[in-house]
């Protein structure tokens, strides 16, 4: 036969030709076209497996491992797939094919000019990354093989892992017949990852599906222990659209492993490189421009394997395939799931998979003990490969000591539509077998929960919405949720929380941390969050308030006992505007100015404006505008809005008018002012009314001062996500935008649209 029978160059495949070099080898030769850095190598043929299934003469007694077949019978399963995978790889190589691999080897060796290279030998199925079927993980990778005697054998081994048991289990599962599934085996150049980085990325959010992002998971060394969830890698999210970071996390990276005599290990990472993060910022945008390249060609989202060569200091891609969870939903349907009701917290971790599951607990500590677990129980263990794919079908949720969001447990519990916690630390030695526990993953803070308790799912359909004039907006504290409501359709973000960022992922007064010398703590969590629902409402403005912490909640944070006074009224004490110019405060001001200055320049996001809170006078407004020019926010390149919460916002509209680009109105302090009824009163509980006649009318006199000054007016109080009369007020006032509570944002998009429908 001719060379090209039993192998090709990779540079000589494309993607049309994944029926005769299977999904992984195609699509590398396809990236080559497209200027992406693939490691040379090259390609066996499926005519090479059934070459060698027919001349070794195993076909008959595979046929007859396989008849009668019962994958839901773990133990039968598992000794038919050993007695398969013996049969392939014990026979021996027929001559011809083992010359061409030879050859083949040796023109690489040439190529290369290198004697005897190290070669990475990966499987390619030819039922592999398909749109809508994702074989990732289901056979075998063999590393640091050097020689042709190493080639051979290895694949042997290679064309042996078509039958591991979680392949044999997918195909079943799939309705894919076992014997029209060919193997093909690439074999590349080994990519000195030991000596750099290696890991996963998704061309989409993997947990919601939000599509405008890069997201990479990267940790030293060889990249098997992060697919794996061996080590916890670094986090990056990257914005398409400006290619600019929103987000990096550090992972703990205890682990790498690395070449050793021959063969593979892990060895602990020292404790400075820990610390350091896995990427360069430029390596990270290089890597989501070839990402979204990749992603551009092949017109579905991706699932991206990619290693730097320590020696040459280059990246490299090594595998592209389909990404098949969210690129092959249909409809746009959000489910919100929420607990309705309480018990002790057992544990938490990262939440995967926007869900809440409740059953019995599994602890497992090997997958050789998985026939233990049955339908609907917890799966409980250390972490998941692939040989737990078939338990893991079985599992109403999964719960890890160990992994990351791109980790195996995380993909595949994503893909199974099983909500999973990894990186718990201990929940092996915490959860006992057989007790009822509730999984809530509903956040990204995954939590554990003593018994089975009540929850509730609530879905929303948003296809076929009608567009309204008036704009319908979001009032979100929480970033983590924002990649999930993205598909809302509404018009952005009318009032976006700092205090829940600082609350939630700083915990320390801001002066506390700039009297430590850790100010880019808090400017990284403030950036990173208000990123976050920047880059998830693009290009939709995000209205940003700055930060309105009351005195006695700055005392709560860590160290904001030395910086606030005690007072009487917090309420209307010093807050909002005042703080930002005053000696006391207006450091930690330059730090939520500077993290609002990188999300505008850095990341990219000109989407994101700004509000000031409690602006009690034009004078303030100006002193605000001044202070905000000098730590990089010049007014004149962005909208700035104020806060109409007082009185004198209202009575001082027409000047207010002049200092600032429209109004957002706080229907919970202005009714609270204009009552003056502490709002937090339970005595005085009656008395607050968002109704009354005194407010509305406020309310009706901004809206006509502004529209005479051709200023916009929104609102973000409660009053419309809880009072439904309210909406019809505002729509009958001709206010410009109504910013809601995720929970009601249909209701109240529908609402709007049937009162203009019945106005106009």
């Amino acid at each position: 036969m001719e060379a090209n029978t039993f192998s090709r160059w990779l540079d000589d495949v494309s993607s049309a030709d994944s029926g005769a070099v299977g999904g992984k080898s195609a699509n590398l030769g396809e990236l080559a076209t497209l200027d992406v850095p693939v490691l040379p190598g090259f390609t066996t043929t499926a005519t090479a497996y059934e070459y060698y299934i027919e001349q070794t003469g195993i076909q008959e007694a595979i046929d007859s491992e396989l008849a009668g077949l019962d994958v839901e019978d773990v133990a039968d399963l598992q000794q038919r797939g050993e007695r398969i995978r013996s049969l392939i790889s014990d026979a021996e190589m027929p001559a011809e094919l083992a010359s061409a691999m030879v050859d083949r080897y040796d023109a690489l060796a040439a190529q290369l000019e290198i004697d005897d290279p190290e070669v990475a030998v990966r499987s390619s199925a030819t039922a592999e990354d398909l749109p809508d079927a994702s074989f990732a993980g289901q056979q075998e990778t063999f590393l640091n093989v050097a020689g042709t005697t190493e080639l051979l054998e290895s694949l042997k081994y290679c064309f042996a892992s078509l039958f591991t048991d979680r392949a044999i289990v997918y195909r079943e599962t799939n309705d894919f017949d076992h014997l029209d599934v060919k193997l093909a085996c690439t074999v590349q150049k080994m990519g000195r990852a030991d000596l750099a980085s290696s890991g996963v990325l998704f061309t989409l959010d993997p947990d919601t599906g939000f599509e405008n992002v890069v997201v990479i998971e990267a940790a030293y060394g060889f990249g098997e222990p992060v697919v794996q969830g061996v080590v916890d890698p670094d986090r990056y999210v990257v914005f398409k659209p400006t290619n600019g970071i929103v987000e990096k996390e550090l992972g703990g990276k205890t682990q790498r492993m690395v070449r050793r005599n021959g063969g593979t290990k892990l060895e602990s990472v020292p404790d400075e490189d820990q610390d350091e993060f896995a990427l360069s910022d430029d390596r990270i945008r290089e890597l989501a421009t070839y990402a979204t390249r990749i992603e551009d060609h092949f017109d579905t989202p991706q699932d991206i394997e990619w290693l730097v060569d320590g020696d040459l200091d280059e990246l490299f891609v090594v595998q592209a395939r389909p990404e098949t969870v969210h690129g092959a939903a249909e409809g746009n349907v959000i489910r919100t799931y929420s607990m309705t009701e309480s018990a002790d917290e057992i544990l938490d971790g990262i939440a995967i998979g926007n869900a809440v599951a409740s059953g019995a607990v599994r602890v497992l500590q090997d997958h050789r003990e998985m026939d233990r677990v049955e339908d609907g129980d917890i799966l409980v263990t250390e972490m998941t490969d692939p040989d737990w794919v078939p338990v893991m079908k079985k599992a109403s949720a999964i719960v890890t000591d160990r992994g990351g969001k791109t980790s195996h447990a995380a993909i595949v519990s994503r893909e199974l539509g099983v909500p999973a916690i990894v990186r718990t630390g201990n929940a092996t030695a915490t959860l006992s077998n057989g007790d009822p526990v509730t999984v809530d993953c509903s956040t990204d803070i995954g939590r554990v929960y003593e018994s089975e308790l009540e929850y509730e799912v609530r879905e929303e359909v948003v296809d076929d919405l009608p567009e309204t004039d008036t704009e319908v907006k979001l009032i979100l504290g929480d970033p983590a949720r924002a990649f999930a409501l993205a598909n809302l359709p509404v018009d952005g973000v009318g009032l976006a929380r700092e205090e829940f960022i600082v609350t939630s992922h700083v915990g320390y007064h801001p002066l506390e941390l700039l009297e430590r010398g850790e100010e880019e703590r808090f400017v990284d969590a403030l950036q990173t969050g208000i990123a976050k629902i920047g880059a998830a409402f693009y290009p939709d403005d995000v209205l940003f308030r700055l930060s309105d912490f009351k005195t006695d909640e700055y005392r709560n944070l860590e160290g904001g006992w030395k910086y606030e006074p005690e007072e009487d009224n917090p309420m209307i004490g010093w807050r909002g505007a005042s703080r930002y110019y005053d000696e006391a405060f207006r450091e930690a001001f330059r730090l939520e100015c500077e993290a609002l200055r990188r999300v505008r320049e850095d990341v990219g996001l000109d989407n994101v404006t700004v509000m000031v809170p409690f602006c009690r006078t034009p004078e303030e407004g100006e002193r605000v505008l001044e202070l905000m020019a000098e730590y990089g926010l010049p007014p004149e390149e962005m909208d700035v809005y104020v806060m109409a919460e007082l009185p004198s916002n209202i009575v001082l509209a027409d000047r207010f008018s002049e200092l600032f680009d429209g109004f957002s109105i706080g229907s919970n302090d202005l009714t609270q002012l204009t009552l003056g009824v502490d709002r937090n009163s339970e005595q005085l509980a009656p008395l607050f009314d968002e109704a009354d006649d005194s407010v509305t009318r406020s309310i009706s006199s901004l809206i006509e001062t502004a529209h005479s000054h051709d200023r916009p007016v929104g609102i973000c109080g409660d009053a419309p996500s809880t009072i439904p009369e309210y909406v019809e007020f505002l729509l009958e006032e001709d206010i410009d935008s109504i910013s809601v509570s995720p929970d009601v944002a249909i209701e109240t998009l529908l609402t709007v649209a049937e009162f203009e429908d019945r106005d106009s």
